[in-house]
């Protein structure tokens, strides 16, 4: 992988594992790191400047999504996008499609937050549960006619790592 938008800050450069995919043109700034078997997709910004921002093993960050100081735990789908500023993401999370995540922001495992949602800044969500709408409202998962496993199986499962080792394939 050609390293062209991949830029140091402070004296800290983006650390990306030799098994996750990042798009040449997707743009690292600073403390930016991206787990094993991740991937960051065309048009994503990541800017560890202010703070870190962290992608973990067998996340996958959709195409023009933006993060900034946010943390992304393991096996988390961030869709198309969306924006996390000062968020954190926790483990199995889905965020859907242009969906908003203000400062100070935590996703609980397993939680799927709806696509176009804005979660207001300082707002905890509990594990596995499901927020939509502007501001956002959240429900537990159990208490709405999603299928959790049926969710996480679709969107965890390895899918899009197969799809970025195509990508690798054509691009790197």
């Amino acid at each position: 992988m050609v390293d062209r938008r991949h830029y140091a800050f402070d004296g800290t450069s983006p650390q990306i594992h030799d098994d996750a995919f990042v798009a040449r043109d997707a743009v690292l700034v600073g403390d930016v790191t991206v787990e094993a078997d991740a991937s960051v997709w065309p048009g994503v910004v990541c800017r560890g400047d202010v703070g870190p921002v962290r992608i973990g093993r067998e996340s996958h960050v959709g195409d023009n999504a933006t993060l900034h100081a946010s943390v992304v735990g393991d096996r988390v789908m961030v869709g198309h996008g969306a924006v996390l500023n000062d968020a954190v993401v926790e483990d199995g999370a889905l965020v859907g499609f242009n969906a908003t995540l203000n400062s100070d922001v935590v996703v609980g495992a397993r939680s799927v937050v709806a696509s176009g949602a804005v979660v207001p800044e300082g707002y905890e969500i509990p594990p596995e549960s499901f927020v939509r709408g502007v501001p956002a409202i959240v429900t537990p998962l159990a208490e709405t006619t999603l299928d959790p496993e049926e969710i996480f199986e679709q969107h965890h499962s390895g899918a899009y790592t197969d799809l970025a080792a195509r990508h690798e394939e054509l691009f790197g």
